[in-house]
C-alpha cells in the first residue's frame, strides 16, 4: 500500500515576513495538536520579492514567541508553478486573493486560493474588507497582536476543512486500492488452473 501524499497548504501575504509566517506557524501548531502531523505540509510565501531570504519581522517573532509558537522562518516569493503541488493557497487579504488567482495557470488552480478569514465564523463576511487580515507592518506591537488574534480565530475552521479534505482523500485512496485488489483477484482467478475448462 502506497503512502498517501501529504495535503499541502501555503499561506501568502505581501512580503512573507509578517502575516503569512504568523499564519504558517499558528496553523502548523494547531495541526500537530490535532494529530495531523505527517499528513499535512504547511508553508508560506509573499506575492513580491522584497524580503526574500530575510527572517520574519522582529515584532512577529516576539508575538509568536509570547504566545508559545516556535518559528524558524526564511521569506520567499510565491511562484506560479507551485500551484500544481498545492492543495490550498490561503491569502491573508483580498488583494493577495486577486493577485494569486490572476497568477494561477488554470481555473482549477485559481479555485485553490481562499481567504483565511473566510474560515472564521465570527468574521463579518458582508463588510468591505471584513475578511482581510490588516497588514501590521507599519503599526506597532498591538497591531501584530490583533493580527495573531484574527489568525487564531480562523485557524480552527481552516483546520476542520483541511481535516475533512484529508479524510475524504484517504477514503478515495482506500476505495481505489480495494478496486485494484478486486481486479487483481479477478485476473488471477481467470488465469488459474481451471481457466478455460468446461463445466458439466
Amino acid at each position: 500500500m502506497r503512502d498517501p501524499s501529504p495535503y499541502r497548504v501555503c499561506f501568502v501575504c505581501t512580503g512573507n515576513i509578517c502575516r503569512s509566517p504568523m499564519a504558517e506557524y499558528v496553523f502548523r501548531a494547531h495541526a500537530v495538536e490535532a494529530g495531523l502531523d505527517g499528513l499535512l505540509e504547511v508553508d508560506s510565501a509573499g506575492t513580491g520579492p522584497w524580503h526574500e531570504g530575510d527572517g520574519a519581522d522582529r515584532r512577529a517573532i516576539d508575538v509568536l514567541t509570547a504566545h508559545g509558537y516556535e518559528q524558524d522562518h526564511i521569506a520567499r516569493q510565491f511562484q506560479a508553478e507551485w500551484f500544481d503541488r498545492l492543495d490550498l493557497v490561503i491569502a491573508l487579504d483580498s488583494g493577495h486573493l486577486h493577485e494569486l488567482r490572476a497568477l494561477a495557470p488554470t481555473p482549477h488552480d485559481a479555485a485553490k486560493v481562499r481567504l483565511l478569514r473566510a474560515y472564521d465564523p465570527d468574521a463579518d463576511h458582508d463588510a468591505l474588507g471584513g475578511l482581510d487580515v490588516p497588514d501590521p507592518y507599519f503599526g506597532g506591537l498591538d497591531d501584530f497582536e490583533e493580527c495573531l488574534e484574527m489568525i487564531e480565530s480562523a485557524s480552527g475552521g481552516l483546520l476542520d476543512a483541511v481535516a475533512e479534505a484529508i479524510d475524504t482523500a484517504e477514503k478515495i485512496d482506500t476505495a481505489e486500492q480495494g478496486a485494484e485488489s478486486a481486479r487483481g483477484e479477478h485476473a488471477s482467478a481467470a488465469g488459474g488452473p481451471d481457466a478455460g475448462k468446461e463445466t458439466a
